[in-house]
């Protein structure tokens, strides 16, 4: 796992087309922005799971 460190209103880079930069810190949440091409998904990581749950119990009927 890559470690990185930011401040508010610094970003990185993912590959050659995503962006992700941090929009601001309060207590231990962060809020960040994602710019990404539309044929990119983002999910938060529990949104995620719940799709490929979904998709892995729709596969299994």
């Amino acid at each position: 796992m890559l470690i990185l460190t930011r401040k508010v209103g610094e970003s990185l880079v993912i590959g050659d087309d995503v962006s992700i930069i941090v929009l601001g810190v309060k207590g231990n949440q962060v809020r960040i922005g994602v710019d990404a091409p539309k044929s990119v998904s983002v999910h938060r990581e529990e949104i995620y799971n719940k799709i490929q749950d979904e998709k892995n119990s729709s596969g299994n009927r």
